[in-house]
């Protein structure tokens, strides 16, 4: 906890390995993820699994693991890249290999608050740089559209010869809303008294807010905080998605993820939507190159909910291939 509040903006870490084994990574058990988590400061809380991957609601938003792949994403004043060296020594004992690591996180609302190596973008790179491999030797850090924007997307990358040019999997989109709709947001506070459990909770905010319509093929593991806040992980298929919101006044924040298809701007204007925010942040990674036809599709999703475009960029990272970065706010009516 921040000293002005909770930190809502989470930071991201994936990571992509090869190996022989077609579990992989699944392979690794709770205990040896919660040795991994105890180093960031949070914990499993609710857990769902299907035939492609696995997905941990955690103390602090969600982790993702795939058999060749990990997603890691942590809100608060968590400590989310020291995970990284208990990571690379599971990985090694189950015979994987890294290929290529991303970081990203948007401009914390409370930074004073946050403890190293997140203390600055310049700490977090030469953390990243001091613990990955010399095999990752294409490297870039980037903060979009810059250091000075009030509103900025920091990413860092690095990718072996591999993994260098063509990103490793298909689009994923990072939206990041503040200034919730205040009626909406009570909606994520939990009544006193109330005994259910987080799973429960969870399951009623979902279906109360409309985050259950977003994608009604998913299912969605809704897990509700006490007194307030939400997280959610999407199952669908081989694709996952996530929600965690932090309704505080004030500094209320929602965040949505997915990993693309057809579908990805349909379920991006619907989460806006649900949420109603002032001002809303959209980064896309891996779409192909195509920065003017993605900037363009997000704009066409959000403008007619009555938002406007106030920054958009573009830059290409080794093993992420193109990403976006577009914000928002709300038109005054």
């Amino acid at each position: 906890m921040a000293v002005s509040g909770f930190e809502g903006f989470e930071k991201r870490l994936e990571l992509h390995f090869s190996g022989d084994n077609p579990l992989g990574l699944r392979y690794l058990s709770i205990d040896d993820l919660q040795q991994v988590l105890d180093a960031v400061q949070c914990s499993i809380v609710s857990a769902a699994g299907n035939h492609s991957f696995d997905a941990y609601v955690l103390s602090e938003s969600s982790l993702f693991l795939y058999p060749h792949k990990i997603i890691l994403k942590t809100c608060g004043t968590t400590q989310l890249l020291r995970s990284i060296p208990s990571l690379l020594h599971h990985a090694a004992d189950l015979g994987l290999r890294l290929h290529s690591c991303r970081y990203s996180r948007g401009s914390f609302i409370f930074p004073a608050a946050q403890p190293f190596p997140h203390t600055s973008f310049s700490d977090e790179v030469r953390f990243l740089d001091a613990r990955l491999p010399p095999t990752l030797r294409f490297r870039k850090a980037s903060v979009m559209p810059s250091a000075t924007s009030p509103h900025s997307w920091h990413v860092y990358s690095a990718a072996d010869d591999e993994f260098s040019v063509l990103p490793p999997c298909g689009p994923t989109i990072e939206v990041c809303m503040t200034e919730l709709d205040r009626s909406l947001a009570r909606r994520f506070h939990r009544r006193k008294g109330d005994d259910r459990s987080g799973d429960e909770a969870g399951a009623e905010m979902t279906e109360l807010t409309g985050i259950g319509g977003i994608n009604r093929r998913a299912l969605v593991c809704g897990f509700a905080f006490d007194p307030c806040g939400y997280s959610m992980n999407g199952l669908d298929r081989d694709r996952y998605s996530t929600i965690h919101v932090t309704p505080e006044d004030g500094h209320s924040y929602a965040s949505f993820e997915c990993v693309g298809g057809g579908d990805m701007m349909d379920y991006l204007r619907k989460v806006v939507n649900v949420f109603r925010p002032v001002a809303v942040s959209v980064s896309v990674s891996g779409g192909g190159g195509d920065e003017g036809g993605v900037c363009s599709a997000v704009a066409n999703a959000l403008e007619p909910l009555g938002l406007s475009c106030r920054n958009r960029a573009a830059e290409d990272f080794p093993g992420a291939g193109t990403v976006t970065y577009q914000t928002f706010t709300a038109r005054r009516k």
